[in-house]
């Protein structure tokens, strides 16, 4: 668990320096937030995992927005097929984390209210070695001292080269769903 520990901080470190050297009042940052994929098929078996301690970081000055989960971090209700998804499938032992970089437009930070506001987000999800540009609708809102951001969207396992076996291949989508849920707290 140190060892994990220890490679988390140093990815957040780095993701940090990436999103810019503004003050530390323009950043802000969930390290417990949601993200949750599910790839399931009618009449087979639920095919969905979340991992509920991926860390986000929004620099309002800039609007650059990051996010980092390792994938050893999604939980299944069955054990087997999160063995599967390691082992077979994502080959966490290789690709350890899935990373999001990318920028919020046309997003001003005062004019967030405690309403839901729909913002276009541009950016790179990194996961298996390969890259995929991304460009989805986030919902943003104020909410106290914090920013929610809500969204999704989708990717297929080829966007990643990763293999389906044809003996499960009926029982995946070929469109997997990617929902997340941060709550960011200035730092």
């Amino acid at each position: 668990m140190k060892k994990t520990n220890c490679i988390l901080s140093l990815v957040l470190l780095i993701v940090l320096s990436s999103i810019g050297s503004a003050q530390a009042q323009s950043k802000y940052i969930d390290k417990n937030g949601t993200l949750t994929f599910e790839a399931s098929e009618e009449l087979f078996e639920e095919v969905k995992a979340t991992n509920a301690s991926v860390t986000a970081i929004l620099n309002i000055d800039t609007n650059e927005i990051a996010s980092l989960g390792l994938v050893k971090g999604f939980r299944f209700k069955n054990a087997l097929m999160e063995e599967h998804f390691n082992e077979n499938y994502i080959e966490s032992e290789t690709y350890p984390k899935a990373t999001f970089r990318g920028k919020l437009l046309d997003f001003n930070f005062s004019d967030l209210s405690e309403n839901m506001t729909d913002i276009a987000v541009d950016g790179k999800l990194e996961l298996h070695g390969k890259e995929k540009e991304i460009r989805t609708t986030l919902k943003i809102k104020k909410s106290g001292d914090s920013i929610i951001i809500q969204g999704s969207f989708n990717v297929t396992p080829d966007d990643f080269d990763i293999e389906i076996p044809n003996i499960v291949k009926n029982k995946i989508a070929k469109e997997i769903n990617v929902s997340l849920a941060f709550k960011l707290s200035q730092k």
